[in-house]
């Protein structure tokens, strides 16, 4: 057995036993989107007696977010870098901070610690035959975090897909291995769009050339404008995130990447927010390339 594989045994165990490696005045990361934890989370939350004055870090989750309710104020606080639904109550009510901050500059906050990181909970896909993991449906600034934090607890999702590009954790760095067999969760709603959502998206379809690189944003006016691309030719994708429209259009040969003038013939994302027939569109698929948000998401590398 190779050494990194034995290691790797040895810090399997339960989500209840992985986290009482975090400690009160903590700060804890948890992976976004899809990829949120639940398992873990969930038992992080179940220790809340025991725990005081802890930060919860994150973008956009889905799911229960039981860490920005009332009964758990003294044992957690909820730090927001994406108010989402789960968590809109409390950043209004003020048990939670809203950060106002670019994308592109989290990676790098993380890096320096002036966005501090104890505890990273991630979800990641098996170790393959040189012990690397992916992090699967959402690198964006997850991969940052977990080089950055004392303590990475992983579950590690047989259903997660392996994405391709700067996408991978090593497993001698995850000192805590949760091991599940679950379908990634789905965006919920994906896909769904209404009648006054399809009418702008014809319209901005309209102003859309053959050959443009294009970026999406997470909701329905973007699902929207991609049903209309259908007749566009050689677009190309380089987009923070992504959904089950994008699938369509490379099956339709609309997406093709060949008029980039970067990462020619590739569409490159940092996260995606859809449904399995995306997950197994990205699994192992060298057309698309993952990479973390500073540089997705960096002006200089967009103007290029």
């Amino acid at each position: 057995m190779n050494g990194w594989a034995e290691t790797y045994r040895q810090r399997v165990t339960t989500a209840d036993e992985a986290v009482r490696a975090v400690r009160s005045g903590d700060n804890v990361w948890v992976h976004a989107g899809c990829n949120n934890p639940e398992e873990v989370v969930r038992a992080m939350v179940a220790r809340a007696s025991e725990l005081r004055g802890v930060t919860v870090s994150h973008l956009m989750t889905f799911g229960s977010a039981a860490y920005a309710d009332p009964p758990y104020a003294d044992s957690f606080r909820h730090r927001a870098l994406f108010t989402g639904a789960n968590v809109r109550e409390a950043v209004n009510d003020g048990r939670a901070d809203f950060v106002p901050v670019h994308l592109s500059e989290i990676p790098a906050l993380l890096r320096t610690g002036d966005l501090p990181v104890d505890v990273a909970l991630i979800q990641v896909s098996p170790p393959d035959e040189h012990g690397f993991c992916s992090y699967g449906v959402g690198v964006e600034c997850t991969k940052a975090a977990a080089e950055r934090a004392r303590t990475v607890i992983a579950l590690v999702n047989r259903r997660m897909p392996r994405s391709l590009g700067d996408s991978f954790i090593h497993a001698s760095r995850l000192t805590h291995v949760v091991e599940v067999n679950r379908p990634v969760l789905e965006l919920p709603g994906a896909g769904r769009v209404g009648p006054v959502a399809r009418a702008i998206g014809a319209q901005v379809a309209s102003l859309i050339e053959n050959g443009s690189t294009l970026q999406m944003g997470i909701g329905e006016i973007p699902d929207a404008v991609l049903l209309f691309l259908g007749e566009k030719r050689d677009l190309g994708i380089h987009t923070e995130m992504f959904s089950d429209g994008v699938v369509e259009l490379f099956e339709r040969g609309v997406v093709t990447g060949e008029a980039k003038t970067l990462h020619r013939g590739k569409i490159v994302a940092s996260f995606v927010l859809g449904s399995k027939r995306t997950f197994d569109f990205l699994d192992n698929n060298p057309f698309v390339e993952f990479h973390p948000t500073d540089y997705v998401n960096d002006p200089f590398v967009i103007a290029q």
